[in-house]
């Protein structure tokens, strides 16, 4: 038979092309599934509650952070339908509110119970309100964005409001020089402002589908927003004092958290390295129940993150040793003082970082409060 040809009337073979790469599977091309999310809000209300109750459970829910009061002439009775949602991010905490009118105070007696000193960021959606830090009063409200520290006292007031708040571990700012720049109590309302409040209204509405991985990128770009704010000349801020207080302080906190594991961190150190006076030292932490006080806590939260940490096999003792503690019996009795639970337990029960659950009107009843638990141990 004559091979095919255009004169038979047939086509010539076509030439086959010879990959010099293997196909891809159909497999590799699809894409990969989306995460999960990451997040479960902790949620409150006091709307489920009678009337009489509505109030005090309030008060108990936000005990860790500031004293509520009623306005003058408003009556227990009356109800306080109140709304609390808070959301974990790791490094960060974000809580959307809705609470009738009150007035609020985070005391020096509260300082040194409970000596938490995140920045707290306050954006309003609605409603007005009045805080008083050292004599100076700052006014919130829509459109601008309140700074404050968890770490010095304060008082006010606020009407019926709306807000996003966000709790940030000093920790977070500790490598940027604008750390020294933070004036308490400051009230921003400038065009950098505006950005900031876009990019927070954003955060929220996409907090119900973060992942994982999201988690940290989210928490870094706001940490830098509010540097870029910071660094910005606008705005009002605190007395000239508070800011020199606030500074300093922030250079102790540094060196405190550099150190913790030294034998040798004591108020003598801190004043020798940072060449401050032992007087001016103790000034500084007198809110916060001393300065000796200040180091234990921050040793143990420290300890408590590597106990709470599955991926961490050191003996408790080696945890409580790299922390500087001398003595495990003095590590025990402080830990189960400070959370409530022995170091064991804390190894045993640790729940995964960024989940939360429905908080009923019974939990506010008992011991633990889970809010309380993320702000202290928000950072660590």
């Amino acid at each position: 038979m004559l091979p095919d040809s255009p004169q038979n009337g047939h086509s010539p073979p076509v030439p086959v092309e010879r990959r010099r790469w293997p196909r891809s599977s159909d497999t590799a091309q699809e894409a990969s599934p989306p995460l999960p999310p990451a997040l479960e809000p902790l949620r409150f209300s006091t709307r489920g509650l009678p009337l009489s109750d509505q109030f005090a459970a309030w008060q108990a829910y936000l005990a860790p952070l500031i004293d509520i009061r009623l306005p003058d002439g408003a009556s227990d009775d009356a109800g306080f339908p109140a709304d609390h949602t808070a959301w974990n991010l790791g490094g960060m905490l974000v809580v959307q509110q809705s609470v009738p009118a009150h007035s609020y105070v985070r005391s020096a007696a509260k300082l040194r119970s409970n000596s938490i000193d995140h920045w707290h960021v306050v954006l309003l959606r609605s409603g007005r309100s009045w805080t008083e830090v050292d004599g100076k009063v700052s006014e919130g409200g829509p459109g601008k964005v309140e700074l404050r520290s968890l770490g010095h006292p304060f008082r006010g007031r606020a009407t019926d409001s709306q807000s996003l708040s966000f709790y940030l571990p000093r920790e977070l700012f500790l490598d940027t020089t604008a750390v020294n720049d933070i004036k308490n109590n400051m009230v921003f309302s400038d065009t950098y402002i505006n950005l900031l409040i876009d990019y927070l209204g954003s955060l929220e509405a996409k907090l119900a589908s973060m992942t994982a991985p999201d988690l940290p990128r989210v928490v870094q770009t706001t940490r830098d927003m509010l540097v870029t704010c910071l660094s910005s000349p606008a705005g009002s801020s605190g007395p000239e004092k508070a800011q020199s207080n606030l500074a300093l302080m922030e250079r102790v906190r540094r060196f405190v958290q550099q150190n913790l594991g030294s034998q040798n961190l004591t108020p003598d150190t801190i004043s020798r390295e940072l060449g401050i006076s032992r007087t001016r030292l103790y000034q500084l932490f007198e809110s916060s129940g001393g300065v000796l006080h200040y180091i234990q806590k921050r040793r143990l939260f420290s300890a408590h993150v590597a106990l709470s940490d599955t991926v961490n096999r050191q003996q408790i003792l080696e945890i409580a040793t790299a922390v500087g503690f001398t003595s495990a019996a003095h590590f025990s009795r402080a830990f189960s003082k400070e959370f409530g639970y022995t170091p064991r337990e804390a190894r045993n029960v640790a729940a995964p970082a960024f989940l939360a659950r429905t908080v009923s009107s019974v939990d506010v009843k008992d011991s633990s409060n889970p809010f309380g638990n993320w702000l202290n141990s928000l950072g660590h």
